[in-house]
């Protein structure tokens, strides 16, 4: 028995040395990392072959689809032990894209800006730009060829050139306006006529310069403490022409008129012809006399009339002048 054991054996392993190496797979579905395919992007267990470039991949962001037919063509050419098992049989190759971040177009902008002496600081606008698909662990960057900046109007041209590890070098025409930016006050609240601004009623916002900036408020504390003369909205810079002392004096309010001098305080009602803030000089009529004043707003409807002031217009038309009391105004 021994002789007919070890015949078997022989013939078993005669017939398993034949056999061809294992079959290799398919990989239906597979996410490309290089700009190539390769022969193993397709299958498993490739053999010897499989490291074979068989041609470009697709752009990041696409994919390319590989058919039975061209399959088992491939599978033949390099000796790969595949058949399709039926018609339907695909490889799907992938290479997964992002958008190539905006910060690194606007750096490379920036730096070739710089370059030709435009404001380091404007604002970059890049209209109809559509930022290139990059593989996600290319890391690209990117720089500026062929500028061309026209200061006066700010607009510029250029090439974009997009490099990155594992990927095709890409170049795309670039083009927008550079546009000066200077940071102002402006309003975080809607502020309506007459009302006084404080501390916490402006914060500070880069803005386009304007050819009116000029007239705008520079700085909170040039308005801190004044009033608005119109609506100002939450947003909006303030126009120094807008502004005014806070109202202390309402046109038709009774008023102390105040008078002072060496030995001599005198004080009278009037009112006010004209509305005003601290500071102001407004006209004021004793209305007992019914002469008329100039007078210094020193506070909440109170004024001060200098000594030897004239009135402006007199109770009896008469010309008055300050002699030792309020003479037409005082009575």
């Amino acid at each position: 028995m021994r002789p007919v054991l070890l015949a078997a054996h022989l013939a078993l392993a005669a017939t398993l040395a034949a056999r061809p190496a294992a079959a290799a797979s398919l990989r239906a579905m597979v996410v490309l990392h290089a700009p190539v395919v390769r022969l193993s992007d397709l299958f498993d267990g490739a053999g010897p072959a499989a490291d074979r470039v068989l041609g470009p991949g697709p752009a990041p962001g696409a994919r390319i689809v590989v058919e039975a037919p061209q399959l088992a063509a491939i599978a033949q050419q390099f000796g790969v032990d595949w058949q399709p098992a039926s018609p339907a049989d695909r490889a799907v190759l992938e290479r997964r894209g992002t958008l190539l971040p905006r910060a690194v177009v606007l750096a490379a902008l920036r730096t070739a800006l710089q370059g030709v002496g435009a404001p380091a600081d404007g604002q970059i606008d890049l209209p109809g730009f559509s930022a290139p698909l990059v593989p996600p662990e290319a890391d690209a960057q990117a720089n500026v060829e062929q500028f061309d900046y026209q200061g006066a109007s700010g607009r510029f041209t250029g090439v974009l050139a997009v490099a990155g590890k594992g990927m095709d070098m890409l170049r795309l025409r670039v083009s927008g306006t550079l546009t000066a930016m200077v940071e102002l006050p402006v309003a975080v609240r809607r502020l309506v006529a007459g009302a006084v601004i404080g501390p916490a009623d402006l914060r500070m916002m880069r803005l386009r310069a304007a050819p009116t900036q000029d007239a705008m408020v520079q700085d909170a504390a040039q308005a801190t403490g004044l009033a608005v003369r119109r609506t100002v909205i939450a947003g909006q810079p303030l126009l120094r022409a807008d502004l005014m002392r806070p109202r202390a004096v309402r046109r038709g309010a009774r008023v102390m008129m105040q008078l002072e001098a060496p030995g001599l305080n005198v004080v009278a009602e009037g009112q006010a012809l004209e509305p005003g803030g601290i500071g102001d000089s407004i006209q004021v009529m004793n209305p007992v006399s019914r002469a008329v004043v100039l007078a210094e707003i020193i506070g909440t409807d109170r004024v001060r009339v200098q000594p030897g002031s004239a009135p402006l217009r007199p109770a009896d038309g008469r010309s008055l002048r300050y002699s030792g009391g309020f003479q037409g105004l005082v009575r």
